[in-house]
């Protein structure tokens, strides 16, 4: 049994889904590394700024922000979450804001925002076009 195998019974035992495994054709796949492209250069459709939020309200607001722009057909977003300087320890909302993205079904790739649009106190994310609702 070769590693690809083994990797296969794993995530079908764990319920993983493999993506990768169903790219597509090469005109696909190079479709959607021009739409990333292209979406990481954009300005962002909608914006919040969460900062001075507890978690708690950070938490809903952000459920609210990601639900209205998957809605409203927004392709990128910008959460403005501050970068820790008044925060006793680490960046709370910093921290927040990453782990809610990771958890978020159609939130995709993501990263700091240009210096302009606020550096590490912001985070761009690229919705995903088909993932599961929430």
């Amino acid at each position: 049994m070769n590693f690809g195998d083994i990797l296969s019974q794993w995530e079908s035992g764990h319920g993983v889904h493999d993506k990768d495994a169903e790219a597509g054709d090469a005109d696909s796949r190079e479709e959607s590394v021009m739409r990333r492209r292209r979406l990481r250069a954009k300005r962002p459709d909608g914006v919040i700024d969460i900062h001075g939020m507890t978690r708690d309200e950070a938490a809903s607001a952000l459920d609210v922000f990601f639900g209205d722009a998957r809605r409203g057909g927004c392709e990128k977003v910008l959460v403005i979450h501050g970068k820790g300087n008044h925060s006793a320890g680490d960046a709370v909302l910093k921290a927040f804001t990453k782990d809610f993205i990771e958890r978020c079904p159609f939130a995709g790739e993501s990263g700091y925002a240009a210096r302009a649009e606020g550096g590490s106190g912001a985070t761009w994310v690229l919705l995903k076009l088909n993932a599961p609702g929430r």
